[in-house]
């Protein structure tokens, strides 16, 4: 790897961004991970030769999809505003989702994941509820549900402790068969825990890459906190990792190249197995950041009664 200098990391030899190589020293990059593993664990001498570029590089991007997936804890944010639609659209390198939440007031609140489905596709129908069918034989679909209709206005009835729920714990009474709900009285005793957040709600829609929300977070901006997968949208001069997993990306490439090789006794292959689970454990309790002054603030009121 090329080490940087002062000016170069600092203001990127005066080149715009000038932040593009701030914190890059903790990092690997893709490039440097093959040609390392190349030069030193392939070759005539080594158990591994007659080894093509591309099979190093697609362990090692495999290797660093799983270390995103888990053991890296980079987790990214986007913020953006939802409208009318109640929509937010998933970023590209979204894999999975950690915590969304909407800012409001210089406060984050987290929102709660729907357990019921709040989307749904609808097939248009006839009168005798056959379902209709295009010139082609294709299906033909509503623009929206009576599902999506009703959770966009804001009239879908709610399980959840919001402005829309219909399960209050109050005390109420009935007139003509309708029940009517005043006010709430007393603990809220057999209350479902699952279900007590006030704020909205969200679920989401894997297939259609999107977030949909409850009718409260209509105009909102909204905080979505995710994983990806490292990849960085194909480009493969921005994929790296971070420096602490270094070795075990090189054990991790050794091993899937040695267990998919025809004739590699088994005591070999099992002992570069060990080899990269424990350098995984290594280094996940290397990155997990235990310092003693943390536990320190952590056990300070351990000994307090709790009045």
């Amino acid at each position: 790897m090329a080490y940087l200098t002062g000016y170069q990391y600092y203001e990127n030899d005066g080149n715009a961004p000038i932040d593009a190589n701030h914190g890059s020293y903790q990092y690997t990059s893709l490039f440097d991970i093959v040609n390392n593993f190349m030069l030193n664990y392939t070759g005539n001498n080594e158990q591994l030769n007659n080894i093509k570029r591309h099979q190093v590089i697609f362990h090692a991007k495999r290797s660093i999809q799983e270390l995103n997936y888990d053991a890296l804890k980079e987790i990214k944010a986007l913020e953006l505003d939802v409208c009318e639609d109640l929509r937010f659209i998933l970023p590209s390198e979204y894999v999975n989702w950690v915590r969304i939440s909407v800012y409001k007031n210089g406060v984050l609140f987290p929102l709660s994941e729907n357990i019921q489905v709040n989307g749904a596709k609808a097939y248009l129908q006839d009168n005798d509820c056959n379902i209709l069918f295009d010139s082609d034989g294709n299906i033909l679909e509503a623009d929206q549900s009576l599902l999506d209709i009703q959770r966009i206005a804001g009239t879908k009835k709610s399980i959840y402790l919001n402005e829309n729920s219909i399960y209050h714990n109050s005390e109420g009474y009935n007139a003509d068969g309708t029940w009517y709900f005043d006010f709430s009285v007393g603990p809220r005793f057999g209350l479902n825990t699952e279900t007590a957040n006030a704020n909205p709600t969200f679920r989401i829609d894997k297939r259609s890459g999107v977030i949909n929300f409850s009718s409260g977070v209509a105009n909102q901006k909204v905080i979505l906190e995710y994983v990806g997968d490292g990849m960085e949208s194909g480009n493969d001069s921005l994929v790296s990792v971070n420096k602490l997993f270094e070795d075990y990306i090189y054990a991790n490439i050794r091993y899937e190249l040695l267990d998919g090789r025809f004739g590699v006794q088994e005591y070999i292959v099992n002992r570069a197995r060990k080899k990269k689970q424990a350098l995984y454990r290594n280094a996940k309790i290397r990155i997990s950041n235990i310092h003693p002054g943390r536990l320190l603030m952590n056990l300070r009121g351990q000994s307090q009664a709790i009045k």
